[in-house]
């Protein structure tokens, strides 16, 4: 089984999009689709339920908005609780910032390969921006060189959203850390990296 594990905020008018792309990319796969509803005001919740009716799904609502780290932990956490070891979990935007042309080689390198976290990376060699300004590339940069310096991380792209987790290896790192991620803003990409590293996770980029 594949968790698709996506958070959401307002994200009503991306819905189409992300229901076709997602559609076409996972043909033939067993895929389960675990969204939370980080509080949106808009019709987000609605249009999801709408679009994703053929498809095996749960909304997970919260009346408040806490933050994307808040609810990729209680993603996890529900599919921790439901999961086989060997299954695995990508997590990712829902924005359509996501690049799903390059998830069955994320999915290839868990599956046949034995790697436990995959990253999909912009500076990885042949990965980029498109669509971008000046102002967020230099942030982007030297936000990720700060804290590859800070934390001595090997790894490029510490902060994006677009992974893929084998199962196995999360339940490793909960059963050591007690929880998965406890920062609810954005630095809990950088938060669960780092626990999946001192897990001794492999890990291996994908350029996107």
């Amino acid at each position: 089984m594949i968790y698709v594990l996506i958070p959401l905020f307002n994200e009503e008018h991306n819905i189409e999009k992300l229901h076709q792309s997602l559609i076409v990319k996972t043909k033939g796969l067993l895929v389960y689709y675990v969204f939370v509803d980080d509080g949106s005001t808009d019709n987000t919740v609605e249009t999801l339920s709408n679009f994703f009716c053929k498809e095996e799904h749960i909304i997970i609502r919260k009346d408040v908005n806490l933050g994307p780290g808040h609810s990729f932990k209680i993603g996890f956490d529900w599919i921790l609780n439901r999961a086989d070891m060997e299954d695995l979990i990508v997590s990712m935007e829902a924005d359509g910032t996501s690049d799903l042309t390059i998830l069955n080689v994320m999915l290839d390198l868990c599956n046949n390969y034995g790697f436990d976290l995959v990253l999909a990376s912009v500076y990885a060699q042949g990965g980029g921006f498109e669509r971008t300004s000046l102002f967020r590339l230099i942030i982007s940069f030297v936000a990720n060189m700060f804290m590859r310096m800070v934390f001595g991380i090997k790894v490029l792209t510490l902060s994006s959203f677009y992974r893929v987790y084998r199962v196995e290896m999360l339940l490793r790192v909960k059963s050591t850390r007690g929880q998965l991620i406890t920062e609810h803003g954005f630095v809990c990409m950088l938060e669960l990296l780092l626990n999946c590293i001192q897990a001794n996770a492999s890990i291996i980029e994908v350029p996107m």
